[in-house]
């Protein structure tokens, strides 16, 4: 059995749902479809949760969301009349405006978008349509309850032979829809894999799968044919976006490997992905390689703090952490030295003046000698079970780097040997990982 999930891009016009559906036709074991909301038809156009968003700020600006939600309106009935489809969701439709001009929150607003397409995609498909609220479950924080949806999705899910599900969203125990991040419906994918016990969950997006880098920096970028769990994660936090990194936790739980798959040149094989311990005992096998892929994310900024005998100070690092913690200032690494420490954070999301205000408290304090901000770094991730095995991986990174003419502000590197993280200015990132990318492949 397997599990699908189609990405906006996959949803975005009648064309396009009609392309899925087919792959979801074409295998009696494609039992279970997730799909998300109609993505962008081109470059200039709007995704339908954007669209929603604006209806729910309309609403909260006006009193109503009258104007913005007549888009939402004319892409479904566009994509349906594209279909030739007999199906009739003008009272869905209006049932959805009148609760958000009634008050609904704005993740119940953002879900529609998936809850319509699972809507006409389940009436395309002639198959069964069950609302992820009924499988999803959140406390009333909004903390995601694996076990509880587990248990749940499992139970219902058994009954049926055949469904499609929206992704994005479950419920809180009050019945407020509550929403996963952006690209949440990846992880909803994960978690009816794990419900089902599906052999492998398809994600169907429109890339052929995961590349070594991105290839708006390397046109000609390699594909990825294997990754394991732990490498996926460290390229997707790095900004290797083709799939939500969450998405592994719940298929973790049962070994279930994770297929990349383009809806728009389903011949290609795709990117697997597979459990880490598996690959590690020989069950998974791939070309023997020293790294797997390259990511990195500009814009971070890091804190240099110096203090004679901090290592000797017991508590140095908790008080600082502390200063960060209410300045709200979540930290990404820290690198350190016998007299200093360097807590690196995403400086796209923090105002200039809150890290300057932050670094004063830390000199004031922790009474260190010295604090120095630095921002504009870009952080590059070199990833790969084969660092580990192969001796002078570092030595060609910064060869490679060092023969580019670009300076390393910072390294890191985590305790597995899975991964070495350099910091260079956002000037040279491109030519960073080009170089890196040259070096290796």
């Amino acid at each position: 059995m397997k599990v699908l999930k189609f990405g906006g891009t996959s949803m975005a016009n009648a064309d396009a749902v009609k392309r899925a559906a087919d792959i979801a036709a074409a295998d009696p074991d494609n039992k279970f479809v997730v799909v998300s909301a109609p993505g962008k038809r081109d470059p200039a156009d709007v995704k339908v949760t954007d669209l929603l968003y604006a209806c729910y700020n309309e609403k909260l600006k006006t009193g109503a969301c009258g104007k913005s939600f007549a888009a939402v309106e004319k892409r479904f009935n566009d994509i349906i009349a594209g279909l030739n489809l007999r199906l009739d969701i003008s009272g869905r439709l209006e049932r959805i405006k009148r609760e958000i001009d009634a008050g609904a929150g704005k993740d119940y607003a953002a879900s529609r978008g998936e809850y319509l397409c699972a809507v006409l995609v389940a009436a395309y498909l002639d198959r069964e349509f069950i609302d992820a609220a009924d499988l999803i479950k959140f406390d009333a924080r909004g903390n995601f309850c694996d076990e509880l949806t587990n248990a749940a999705a499992a139970k219902i899910l058994a009954k049926s032979d055949g469904a499609v599900i929206p992704g994005f969203y479950g419920v809180k125990p009050d019945g407020a829809v509550k929403t996963f991040t952006r690209g949440g419906s990846d992880v909803t994918g994960s978690i009816i894999a794990r419900a089902v016990r599906a052999e492998v969950y398809e994600n169907w997006t429109d890339v052929d799968g995961f590349l070594v880098c991105d290839p708006r920096i390397v046109n000609d970028a390699k594909l990825i044919p294997m990754l394991t769990y732990k490498e996926l994660r460290e390229l997707s936090y790095m900004g290797a976006n083709v799939l939500h990194s969450d998405c592994i936790f719940p298929v973790r739980k049962s070994d279930i490997p994770i297929r990349i798959r383009n809806t728009f040149n389903p011949g290609a094989e795709g990117t697997l992905i597979v459990p880490t311990k598996k690959f590690l005992s020989g069950e998974f096998g791939r070309p023997d390689s020293v790294i797997t892929g390259i990511a990195g994310r500009k814009d971070f900024a890091a804190i240099h703090i110096e203090k004679s005998l901090m290592n000797n100070e017991l508590g140095f690092a908790r008080r600082v952490l502390s200063v960060l913690e209410r300045r709200n200032i979540s930290v990404e690494h820290m690198p350190s030295g016998i007299d200093t420490l360097s807590p690196v954070v995403d400086g796209a999301d923090i105002d200039p003046e809150v890290l300057r205000l932050a670094a004063a408290e830390i000199r004031s304090e922790c009474g260190a000698d010295n604090v120095e901000t630095v921002e504009g770094l870009a952080l590059i991730a070199v990833v790969g079970h084969g660092m580990s095995r192969k001796r002078g991986t570092a030595a060609r990174v910064f060869a490679a780097l060092s023969a580019a003419g670009i300076n390393i502000r910072m390294i890191d590197q985590g305790s597995s040997e899975l991964n070495l993280i350099v910091a260079v200015e956002n000037g040279d990132y491109e030519n960073a990982v080009k170089s890196l990318y040259r070096a290796f492949f």
